[in-house]
């Protein structure tokens, strides 16, 4: 359709020239004296149609000329920025297949050719770009050859290169200190690495690459509040999975119980766990031993274990063979040393009202048994612990009910019994 309307005006214009020149009787005369020249006006605009073709034509091969120079040096800049920037890729691809010294020797050219074309002043508009990438491909073979004097030579350079922050080299300069935070890591250096995270801008601090790194770091510095933050930030950011959030929860939750130093320490990391973390049985047992090896309050030790003793007798499936010994040593120092307690009354009912619906659960018998041995109740006591001594399934737990039923037998005055029993806790 487009054809055949071009050839429509085509012969449209053939005919509009056709009427106008065939019919055109007029002529020009050109005076030059002492000439006189006579000709029509037809041929006079043909040749000023052609006189102004040849003149455009001349104007355009004229500058075309006056342009070569400056073409040629921008076909040179060209060819001089495409062999920096193939040199810098073939660093980059060197330094991906693990060879570092070549890598960086390529890196290092890119640089020069670079440096020359800003020197020439055909540096192209992305010379900022080139300049810090290349800096930073010499900085990581550098680092990979354990070359830390280059590394930090370079690196500085490329910050250098990038600007104090803003403007279109940001992003080089953010990602310039997020790898040099991850060196200091492996160079097992935190406190650089946190020094180079705070240098990042405040949006900057919040992206799950800081974060990760600050995660390590704090790990490393022993800064164990600090890293549990960053933990619960790449928790919300969804930077692990629900699993592995919640261990690495637990894991720092049981540094920060151990690193404890007093009661009062122990009280504060306690309350700054959250509800489903204090609610752990693991966590729970740890920070319950830890008061008890700080010589801690045992009002508080009870608190912190009655989620976790609720839960194992209403999901006794969910607790390991190691965590009901754990527990069962724990409740039994707290009996102990909880002396004239009131507030133990309460605990002592409920270990006896346990041991009463499981009787055939040993370390339930067992605490029942130091419950009554609590309250003067030495018959039952003995009963008790006679019935679990021999299925409890820690070593520990029988040596201590055996010296327990031996002390009994003594007041009772059955030597015989007495030295049995004694006689068991030392063959346990």
């Amino acid at each position: 359709m487009r054809a055949a309307l071009w050839l429509i005006v085509l012969f449209a214009a053939a005919a509009a020239l056709a009427l106008f020149a065939g019919g055109n009787e007029g002529t020009v005369t050109i005076f030059w004296p002492p000439w006189r020249g006579d000709m029509s006006v037809n041929l006079a605009l043909i040749v000023l149609a052609l006189a102004f073709a040849l003149l455009y034509t001349a104007l355009r091969a004229i500058r075309a000329l006056l342009e070569l120079p400056r073409q040629a040096r921008r076909w040179r800049a060209q060819q001089r920025e495409r062999a920096t920037h193939a040199l810098l890729l073939d660093a980059i691809t060197q330094h991906a297949a693990g060879r570092f010294l070549r890598a960086r020797k390529a890196a290092e050219s890119a640089l020069a050719r670079e440096q020359a074309l800003a020197e020439s002043g055909e540096a192209p508009p992305h010379a900022t770009t080139l300049r810090v990438l290349a800096h930073m491909a010499v900085a990581e073979s550098a680092h990979a050859l354990q070359d830390r004097a280059t590394r930090d030579q370079h690196l500085e350079q490329a910050l250098d290169a990038a600007g104090p922050g803003g403007g279109a080299a940001q992003p080089w300069r953010e990602g310039a200190l997020l790898r040099a935070a991850r060196w200091a890591l492996n160079d097992n250096d935190p406190a650089l690495a946190l020094a180079r995270l705070d240098e990042l801008p405040t949006g900057a601090h919040r992206r799950t690459a800081a974060l990760r790194i600050k995660l390590k770091a704090a790990r490393q510095a022993g800064r164990i509040a600090e890293a549990m933050d960053t933990a619960r930030l790449l928790a919300k950011h969804r930077a692990f999975s629900p699993d592995a959030a919640r261990g690495l929860a637990r894991a720092l939750a049981a540094e920060l119980i151990e690193g404890a130093h007093d009661q009062q320490q122990l009280q504060q990391v306690w309350d700054s766990l959250d509800a489903p973390e204090r609610g752990t049985p693991g966590l729970a047992l740890r920070a319950a031993e830890r008061m008890i090896a700080l010589g801690g309050q045992h009002v508080a030790l009870r608190q912190w274990l009655r989620p976790v003793w609720e839960q194992m007798l209403e999901r006794p499936e969910s607790f390991d063979e190691a965590d009901r010994v754990r527990l069962t040593r724990v409740l039994q120092a707290g009996i102990q040393a909880a002396g004239g307690d009131g507030g133990d009354d309460q605990w002592l009912a409920r270990i006896e009202a346990a041991s009463q619906a499981n009787p055939r659960s040993a370390p339930l018998q067992y605490l029942a048994g130091m419950a009554c041995l609590q309250r003067g109740l030495w018959g039952r006591a003995q009963l008790l612990l006679t019935q679990a001594v021999r299925a409890l399934p820690d070593d520990t737990l029988r040596r201590h009910a055996w010296r327990v039923l031996a002390e009994l037998a003594e007041q009772r005055g059955d030597q015989t019994a007495a030295l049995q029993a004694w006689k068991q806790a030392a063959a346990d």
